[in-house]
């Protein structure tokens, strides 16, 4: 038996519960790893809320996100051997003390990244690393705007954006995190509670506005980003921490300056093993360099789990949280 969160009803926090569970042996193509650390992200909430369903029903064990070393391999497995320290991003099952994976979906770290970092970057720096270079492939000289840049996949963001040497404008909640984000990359920080980040947008481009909007935010930014974005530029709606979009007429895109969008997900970027290994590599090189820096700004115990989704969805949370079995 080992510690691990499940949940048994949809709900709020308090949903997550803290109990042991059996893991069993790998299964052909499997393999069993003990999590050293488990990565929070706005995704585990959808799924405790039942925003996103869960494909397995109730109850689940929460998470999305981990890193640790392989403990033992199920026959045909050639991916990893045991004592392989590795990490992975994928559907539920990470906040245990071990659990069982497809060998498949999980990735070698190389030994200049920690357990740590990796639990804090698996799912938010490989996001950043396809939303910077396959969604839309930033360039050097161009403008972006990327909300919520001081949370976990903004301050990743924010640095990857100005290493490949865009001028990045970012929105934060609070002045503390707008100097987080400026400490990050961010040229340009905007308090979207006090001012219309639409006008202070077309003020920093002067009237140029962005070729790209990365939006995690959702609801409470749309359709304000559109307003945001030049003629045939791209808003990338890759989250909804405030609430979905809801369905809209598509002739706004046209009025907007035919504008393209789209809603991607890590998985779909990541479905074949080869892209899954190429978007971890391109992460795991800039992080190995220095360039990019993943901050863990909070660990808690895993059975504080259900108080660490309090404080992320209170905003309460900056860069990257990790749960420590």
């Amino acid at each position: 038996m080992v510690a691990a969160v499940r949940v048994h009803k949809n709900g709020g926090p308090e949903v997550l519960t803290y109990e042991d569970v059996q893991v069993p042996a790998p299964g052909p193509g499997q393999v069993r790893v003990k999590n050293h650390a488990c990565g929070l992200n706005f995704i585990d909430t959808y799924f405790r809320s039942g925003l996103y369903p869960s494909a397995g029903g109730l109850p689940f064990i929460a998470g999305n996100e981990g890193a640790g070393e392989v403990v033992a391999i199920g026959p045909g497995v050639t991916e990893v051997k045991v004592g392989d320290r590795v990490g992975y991003t994928a559907t539920l099952g990470s906040y245990a003390a071990e659990r069982i994976m497809p060998a498949d979906r999980v990735v070698k770290l190389p030994d200049a990244i920690s357990y740590e970092q990796a639990a804090g970057m698996m799912l938010k720096g490989m996001t950043v690393a396809y939303l910077l270079h396959r969604t839309f492939k930033l360039q050097k000289g161009m403008n972006v705007l990327i909300h919520a840049a001081a949370g976990g996949i903004g301050l990743i963001a924010c640095q990857w954006a100005n290493l490949i040497g865009a001028n990045v404008i970012g929105t934060v909640g609070s002045p503390e995190k707008a100097e987080l984000a400026k400490k990050n990359g961010c040229h340009h920080t905007i308090l979207y509670r006090q001012d219309d980040f639409v006008a202070k947008v077309k003020e920093i481009t002067g009237g140029k506005l962005c070729d790209v909007v990365y939006d995690g935010v959702g609801k409470a930014t749309f359709p304000a980003s559109l307003d945001c974005i030049r003629p045939l530029g791209m808003f990338a709606s890759f989250g909804n921490s405030s609430g979905s979009i809801e369905a809209f007429n598509i002739n706004l895109l046209q009025q907007k300056g035919s504008l393209f969008c789209t809603r991607p997900t890590l998985n779909t970027y990541t479905a074949k093993r080869e892209d899954l290994l190429a978007i971890a590599n391109d992460l795991f090189n800039v992080v190995a360099s220095g360039k990019v820096k993943i901050p863990v700004n909070q660990t808690y115990p895993l059975k504080d789990a259900a108080q660490a989704h309090r404080d992320l969805e209170a905003r309460k949370t900056t860069g990257s949280t990790v749960l420590l079995p």
